[in-house]
């Protein structure tokens, strides 16, 4: 499988974390949530947190303190298909197909709901072909991007595609919940908003060759409750403990040494990490567990800073960073990880 295209997409408006503790100041939540939370938000968000700004799908800050089902709802129906959309675009133009030679469309999220499922809105905002397989992948959170590319190569390896549409997008502002768990506050400052896609091929294209050679993954559904969404009041409440930086550091490991094995590789071969970025908590862990530089996280770490955690969507955009900054060839490394616990893993020859 070749990646010959790689689109992303994001809300127009960035906002600094100065930008959103001044407005969670100025909100009725923060007359309704205790001093600890204050004290929780006030340090995530003045402290170097590894992020900078998030781009989120509102007019302005105080949209994101509007917080009920209904009006969450609407904000992933409004954006998620547009986002989704935009990032297919973009690959497809990157890749130079037209929307009609796209044979398969796989589409995740996991900030919001909607049937008939997303994979139908993409296929109509693009002009797919009435025939394509489209797929809706759902509930798979941060992880969900190399899940996604799994199906897609064997889609491809089955003859079933000769070229397939991987869409990863996150309306994070659309799943917004407050209370006075630090984890919730925690994971209100770090999200943001946005959508990765690929297009993948059974041939290589004109530009970079990018090969997927082999992946491997781990699920543990004992440490579920590590990482998750549970359903509170009628809306995503996110569930975040101190457990995930350690989780996400000895499974990424793990699935680094099973594939490396079989290449008959050392991770001193790996030229370039693709990684997904939790937090700088976890980041950090993944340095240590993986005996990094912290030059060898700088796309994840570049990706973070601006744009926070992109969910899904985030290892579409460290991948387009890399490939933009025309990174040496050679072995290079994805991976992601989140609720489940699962983490993926996946090797790349890039020429």
């Amino acid at each position: 499988m070749h990646f010959i295209g790689i689109g992303t997409a994001t809300p127009a408006t960035r906002y600094t974390k100065a930008d959103c503790l001044q407005a969670f100041e100025a909100s009725d939540w923060f007359a309704r949530l205790d001093t600890r939370a204050h004290f929780v938000a006030r340090t995530v968000l003045k402290r170097d947190n590894g992020i900078e700004a998030r781009r989120l799908a509102v007019d302005s800050l105080p949209e994101v303190f509007a917080i009920d089902p209904d009006t969450l709802s609407r904000r992933f129906l409004a954006h998620a298909p547009a986002l989704a959309a935009q990032a297919g675009a973009r690959a497809l133009a990157q890749a130079g197909l037209a929307a009609q030679q796209i044979d398969a469309v796989v589409v995740s999220t996991c900030t919001g709901y909607v049937c008939p499922g997303l994979s139908g809105h993409v296929a109509e905002h693009l002009g797919l072909r009435a025939d394509v397989r489209a797929y809706d992948l759902v509930g798979q959170g941060c992880a969900a991007a190399l899940p996604n590319l799994q199906l897609a190569r064997s889609l491809l390896r089955a003859d079933a595609a000769e070229h397939v549409l991987s869409v990863c997008v996150e309306v994070s502002s659309a799943a917004i919940y407050l209370d006075n768990d630090p984890g919730v506050i925690i994971s209100a400052c770090l999200f943001g908003d946005g959508a990765g896609a690929a297009v993948l091929s059974r041939q290589p294209g004109a530009g970079r060759r990018v090969t997927w050679k082999d992946s491997t993954s781990l699920l543990d559904p004992g440490q579920r409750s590590a990482l998750m969404f549970e359903q509170r009041a009628g809306m995503l409440r996110n569930v975040l403990t101190r457990a995930v930086p350690a989780l996400a550091a000895d499974y990424a490991q793990r699935v680094l040494d099973t594939v490396l094995a079989r290449a008959g590789l050392r991770p001193a071969d790996i030229g370039t990490w693709v990684m997904h970025a939790g937090g700088r908590d976890v980041l950090q862990a993944l340095q240590r567990q993986l005996a990094l530089q912290p030059e060898d996280l700088r796309y994840s770490a570049a990706m973070l800073r601006e744009y926070g955690n992109l969910s899904s969507a985030f290892v579409y955009f460290v991948l387009q960073a890399a490939l933009a900054d025309d990174a040496p060839p050679g072995w290079w490394w994805m991976s992601s990880f989140g609720a489940g616990f699962s983490c993926h893993g996946a090797l790349l020859e890039v020429q």
